[in-house]
């Protein structure tokens, strides 16, 4: 049906309409640990176009070097239809697209678990996301909880572009206001227990130029240690940047609302710690990924420490396995630990704490051993890497 309204001059009104103050709402949104029942599922709002525009500005403003996400002609000679979005632009999306119903009222987020990338997301694609609640973990009345949570995306055409899950610290409601309800879901949840991934990939040449001569698979082998030789100071970009992506957690961009936290969570805005992946992720990049086709995906990843706007974080990445992949003979799997460090170059950390940086910072307890204050992320990835060709 077509509208047709014609509109006239329209007079002020509020002086006339009497202030009732016991008619003020309150709207909340997230959900605090008792609103968060195993087997709820909830269809997330608004989904998220994605843009050539906004995908080269992504790409760009993390440091990603791989042109899979920068040079249209570079994908398009690799078998994909068109330019590629960087996983980490469709990860901070999809997670950013679950916050205004799992985890606003989050304390923290604990971890990544089985984040598995399932299909290419391109220009004009638009993604939607579910969450379903698979556990609570009651720590007692006094102690904020943990809910474990599975996420997945899908695209227009209803096919998963990216699943994981991850953990969540929050705190009972208490006397609190209770959250908006989220509307029911009609929907089944989507989801691939057993997925299996398909790349449109070729067997082309390349041009060697526009990709850096050491990172073939042949250039891993388990055991190394590299060191990512710059640093990226974060300013206050990053709370337009959490805009950018949908993240709608105040604790990354009201300072009235952080600074009235108690703890050491309380003072200025917190990083979204998707973005302070996302950089150290892009700072790896030419030395670990120019020649990946694929991120198959990241296993228990977490923000150790948080990051603050004035912070500078560096990367180091491990080699862990080169393996084989049946029926692909020109790549490898190639599995590695990605380390962060804040506010200390990435080798002089490597120097002040050797081994250590490499062991889980929720290990060192039962290891004697001390946490490590300038170490704010650790994850393990597994990329799909060309070999050399011959």
């Amino acid at each position: 049906m077509a509208l047709s309204l014609q509109l006239t001059t329209q007079p002020e009104i509020a002086a006339e309409v009497p202030v009732d103050l016991a008619r003020t709402r309150r709207p909340q949104y997230g959900r605090y640990l008792d609103e968060l029942e195993p087997g709820q599922v909830f269809e997330h709002p608004r989904g998220f176009t994605f843009e050539r525009g906004n995908m080269l500005a992504f790409a760009r403003t993390f440091m990603q070097t791989n042109p899979l996400y920068l040079n249209l002609q570079y994908a398009v000679g690799h078998g994909f239809r068109d330019l590629l979005a960087s996983p980490q632009m469709v990860f901070n999306v999809t997670l950013s697209l679950g916050v205004q119903n799992d985890s606003e009222k989050a304390i923290a987020n604990l971890g990544y678990y089985q984040v598995q990338f399932l299909r290419p997301v391109y220009p004009g694609d638009t993604l939607r996301a579910f969450t379903r609640v698979l556990e609570r973990k009651d720590r007692g009345p006094d102690k904020p909880g943990i809910a474990r949570i599975r996420t997945v995306g899908v695209n227009q055409d209803d096919k998963v572009v990216l699943q994981y899950e991850r953990k969540i610290m929050v705190g009972w409601r208490g006397d609190r206001l209770p959250t908006t309800p989220a509307p029911a879901v009609t929907v089944a949840f989507p989801g691939e227990d057993a997925p299996t991934l398909e790349l449109p990939l070729t067997d082309g040449t390349f041009a060697a130029g526009l990709t850096g001569p050491n990172t073939y698979a042949e250039d891993f082998s388990p055991g190394d240690i590299i060191v990512h030789a710059n640093g990226r100071t974060i300013t206050e970009e990053h709370m337009a940047l959490t805009y950018l992506v949908g993240n709608s957690h105040p604790l990354h961009f009201d300072r009235v609302f952080s600074s009235g936290l108690s703890g050491k969570m309380s003072g200025d805005p917190i990083v979204y710690g998707g973005l302070v992946f996302a950089w150290l992720d892009g700072l790896a990049s030419r030395d670990v990924s120019e020649h990946a086709v694929w991120e198959l995906g990241f296993t228990e990843g977490y923000h150790t420490q948080p990051a603050i706007a004035g912070d500078t974080v560096g990367a180091l990445s491990r080699i862990l396995a080169v393996e084989d992949v049946p029926g692909a003979a020109g790549y490898a799997a190639v599995t590695m630990q990605l380390i962060g460090v804040k506010n200390i170059a990435a080798a002089a950390a490597l120097e002040q704490y050797g081994a250590d940086l490499f062991i889980k910072e929720d290990s060192k307890r039962e290891l004697g051993k001390d946490k490590i204050p300038a170490k704010i992320f650790e994850i393990e990835r597994r990329l799909l890497i060309r070999r050399r060709p011959r």
